[in-house]
């Protein structure tokens, strides 16, 4: 980390700041946000990025590593959201993007807390754009779906018909476009045409069938 921030600081000539922080533990977005208070460093975009997954039936996974996950994926994310939008709309600017998923747009036996975090942030990301209509501050939902990276090894999925023998996109590529999305201050971004395609055919299949699916594309 620190590494990277020297490169940073050589190439492009900036300031860069490092505060390694677990956000899965309750409490720490406090000091994320004190910590800027004491450098007084003005954040105008703020990008809620961090999260993880589990694979695995609900009732045979550990509960503390589900709670984890809910503690960042939401609780964290939304407390980060609260910190900082005041001074957000207090300076009438400001960008927040928060990274949910194509797995926001429905049920996901196998990994069915995971998929519940990320539609929690995708209506609460689109219930706070609708309520800074006006401000000048605008909030963006991320929607990748599967993607090139560490995440299907860590949340063990890495053999699902998710991720197994598919050609991903880079992480580099959903950065820059959810980068792109926020600077326009759009709501909702979806990544590549056929996750559009899929999320908007969403709305007109039954809800159980949808499940299925999503069961059938999970499974290893």
């Amino acid at each position: 980390m620190n590494v990277l921030a020297e490169e940073l600081r050589t190439t492009f000539g900036i300031k860069v700041f490092v505060l390694p922080l677990d956000l899965g533990v309750a409490g720490q977005s406090e000091k994320v946000f004190n910590y800027c208070i004491d450098n007084q460093l003005e954040v105008d975009y703020l990008i809620n990025n961090a999260g993880f997954g589990e694979f695995g039936a609900f009732h045979e996974s550990d509960w503390h590593r589900q709670q984890q996950m809910m503690e960042l994926n939401m609780t964290s994310l939304a407390h980060l959201t609260h910190l900082f939008l005041p001074g957000m709309a207090s300076r009438r600017k400001g960008k927040i993007l928060n990274v949910a998923s194509t797995a926001a747009f429905q049920p996901g036996p196998g990994m069915a807390v995971y998929f519940a975090t990320k539609s929690f942030v995708l209506l609460f990301s689109e219930g706070i754009a609708e309520e800074l209509s006006g401000t000048g501050v605008t909030v963006t939902a991320l929607c990748p779906g599967a993607t090139e990276s560490n995440f299907a090894n860590e949340a063990k999925a890495a053999d699902s018909r998710l991720f197994k023998g598919r050609k991903l996109p880079t992480s580099a590529d959903v950065a820059a476009f959810g980068i792109n999305a926020m600077l326009r201050g759009k709501r909702v971004a979806v990544h590549g045409s056929l996750n559009k395609f899929m999320t908007f055919g969403l709305r007109f299949v039954p809800r159980n069938m949808a499940t299925k699916v999503s069961a059938m594309i999970m499974k290893k």
